[in-house]
């Protein structure tokens, strides 16, 4: 990698980037490029899974796709954690987001490989590895690039955000005509290639996006100056030499239990089946939110302070939890939705359902500056973190009431309109806008210095239950009636909202000790 040693001018001077640090433009393109590939993914995944074999998917049933996808989503955010501890300890947060995006490539590149049976689960496990180092350590530079007290941090976390969505627009669109699009298929077929090999074109443009981030976060990587190059939790030479023997030996472990299982598996000794590994990974997460936070809080080098800001973080984690449960079924109980009970047509053009994907986004782009100007109009009146997060649950549970509404539409078996989906996606946007930034935002001052890397995990690992959760309800798809499942998400969000709500002053108070 080149040096990115040079040293910036002070933060509070360093208006480059639309009156924000010149880095920032370094940190959007990069995660603008890693979302494209993250996303592209996202939207055809299921999707992948469940397609007939005749056109190139992988023919599994819904339960089994569901568990999959729940366990990779999930795997892909448990990862911030050891990715936050790899930051912290051994690699700093900018060769961590380096490797990180190359892990990704590489495993884009494994989906893209036509023998799906071979490289299918590895591409995904050097995905989950490499989002994992990449995603918390990302955001925690951001951090870095402004003071604690700089009054443009919250607006620079909107701007990053931006280049998130900006990324997660089009590449449902892109990986979505290229995996499903009729007239790409067409394409193939004129050129002699099977059109059931579609599928592996749009992961294999994920891998292009990847390759993109990291070639221009090593090219404008020096924007950067010094931020993220201080290894806080290893001062020694030594430390970080044993820091770094430890990342080996973990590595090294993870690859020898996933060839034993392998071949255990092949050899018929025991069965592996994706609804057991599923299961296990349900226990896992229990095990890790449990003695994370026991740990956490048995810790004795805080101050009373730092005790404080975590007991806030807690709380935020809970909240988010409950939040990216809902939410993040856009990729799986949504989407199927999409492929099965909506009429994916416009003006009589029919399209991917996978496109719908992309709506999300679109809206985050169109509404973010919108949510901004509110919040800045409101001055001393802007809610606070807390408040926040229950207008987020609030909303995300009227997107599941429009569901209830658009899943009674369907149940006499004819496909209903596309803006029952739309809608429902405007109601999680602005959820989405309440909490996401803000929480983003609230991770990066609350968390002590010496461990924001492992704070950042903390965040990411409330997404991973989420996405656990939202998988194990896309395998009940075809157990209970739609209505009953989306009013029992509706139920659980309002419920959380008014939670939160409740909890807004004595969680003031405590920001404002801290």
């Amino acid at each position: 990698m080149t040096s990115f040693a040079e040293p910036l001018v002070a933060k509070s001077q360093d208006t480059a980037f639309f009156g924000h640090p010149a880095g920032l433009s370094t940190l959007f393109f990069t995660e603008m490029w890693e979302r494209f590939s993250f996303y592209g993914l996202r939207a055809i995944l299921i999707l992948f899974m469940t397609a007939p074999a005749a056109i190139g998917g992988l023919a599994w049933g819904v339960e089994k796709a569901g568990a999959i996808y729940g366990t990779y989503a999930a795997s892909v955010y448990l990862m911030s954690l050891p990715g936050g501890w790899v930051a912290d300890k051994v690699l700093g947060l900018r060769r961590s987001v380096f490797w990180g995006g190359v892990l990704i490539m590489c495993g884009q590149i494994s989906l893209a490989m036509l023998n799906s049976a071979v490289f299918f689960f590895p591409g995904l496990i050097l995905i989950a590895l490499g989002t994992g180092m990449l995603k918390p350590n990302i955001s925690a530079l951001v951090g870095q690039l402004y003071s604690e007290k700089d009054v443009r941090r919250d607006a620079g976390f909107s701007i990053y955000y931006m280049g998130i969505n900006v990324g997660a627009t089009f590449s449902p669109l892109v990986c979505g005509w290229l995996a499903q699009g009729e007239g790409f298929k067409h394409l193939l077929q004129g050129w002699g290639i099977d059109p059931a090999t579609s599928w592996h074109w749009g992961f294999g443009f994920g891998a292009t996006g990847m390759a993109l981030g990291l070639l221009q976060y090593v090219l404008t990587g020096k924007r950067l100056g010094d931020a993220g190059l201080t290894v806080l939790g290893a001062p020694t030479p030594e430390a970080l030499g044993a820091g770094r023997r430890k990342l080996l030996l973990g590595l090294g472990a993870l690859v020898a239990v996933v060839v034993v299982l392998l071949g255990l598996s092949k050899a018929g000794v025991m069965t592996v089946t994706p609804t057991g590994i599923s299961r296990a990974m349900d226990y896992l997460l229990t095990v890790v939110v449990v003695a994370f936070f026991v740990w956490l809080f048995s810790a004795g080098e805080w101050t009373r302070d730092e005790r404080r800001r975590l007991i806030v973080i807690t709380v935020l984690f809970a909240g988010a939890a409950v939040f990216w449960s809902a939410f993040e079924q856009a990729a799986s109980t949504l989407n199927l939705f999409a492929a099965r009970q909506t009429r994916n047509e416009i003006l009589g053009i029919s399209y991917p359902a996978s496109w719908l994907q992309s709506v999300n986004a679109f809206l985050i782009i169109v509404l973010a500056p919108v949510a901004g100007w509110v919040w800045l109009k409101l001055g001393p009146r802007d809610p606070s973190s807390p408040a926040k997060f229950s207008m987020g649950l609030f909303f995300l549970g009227m997107g599941f009431a429009v569901m209830i509404l658009a899943a009674m539409a369907a149940s006499n078996g004819q496909p209903v309109s596309p803006l029952w989906l739309v809608l429902t996606y405007l109601c999680h946007t602005v959820g989405e806008l309440c909490l996401s930034p803000v929480g983003l935002s609230a991770m990066t001052r609350l968390a002590p210095a010496r461990v924001t890397g492992l704070m950042m995990g903390v965040w990411f690992l409330a997404t991973s239950v989420g996405n656990k959760i939202a998988g194990t309800v896309a395998g009940l798809y075809e157990s209970f009636s739609l209505p009953t499942i989306f009013g029992t998400v509706t139920a659980i969000a309002l419920f959380f909202a008014l939670l939160m709500a409740l909890l807004v002053r004595p969680i003031k108070r405590m920001m404002a000790r801290a």
